[in-house]
């Protein structure tokens, strides 16, 4: 098992600290279940950097890497808006977003000998700008602030998956 796919598993066993945390009774859950996050996103970049670099990439970490992110992305938006800290309506969107991608990015892989579509500047500023919104939250910023980095994280999320769709249609018709 090459070092990123380590690293990549260590951020799915994140998931399930990150919920433990956050639905405790811990006084600083929030503040401790986002930095467990941003532990994950960390981890996230350090493994991709890894695997470029040392050309250490293999198929697992290929399907892996994007699946713990779509895990702890979801881990996130659902117990933020549990408690009221997410409105439903960014809720939904990046959620039909992602389950749409891993079931079209589970066919091409299946169909298509193992191929998956890379990440690419769509996406990574649509998980940026997460990043960001979450972190806004955490910290309490003014209202207006936070609906508008989630209003930006909305539109950067529905273009980053009108170019994966683009992109998909051209690699299934080939």
């Amino acid at each position: 098992m090459t070092l990123p796919n380590i690293i990549t598993f260590f951020r799915l066993l994140l998931i399930p600290v990150y919920l433990l945390v956050y639905y405790s009774n811990l006084e600083n859950r929030i503040i401790i279940a986002g930095a467990i996050f941003f532990l994950a996103g960390i981890s996230d970049v350090l493994d991709g950097y890894i695997a470029r670099k040392y050309n250490k990439s293999s198929k697992l970490g290929t399907v892996l890497d994007p699946f713990a992110d779509k895990l702890m992305a979801f881990a996130v938006l659902i117990s933020f808006y549990s408690d009221g800290l997410m409105p439903l309506w960014i809720l939904i969107p990046i959620f039909i977003k992602e389950l749409v991608m891993i079931l079209g990015g589970t066919k091409l892989f299946v169909k298509n000998d193992s191929s998956v579509i890379p990440s690419n500047k769509y996406g990574k500023a649509a998980t940026f700008l997460l990043y960001l919104s979450v972190f806004l939250i955490i910290i309490k910023a003014p209202h207006y602030i936070v609906i508008f980095s989630l209003i930006l994280t909305l539109v950067t999320n529905i273009l980053a998956f009108y170019n994966y769709l683009k992109i998909y249609k051209e690699v299934t018709q080939s």
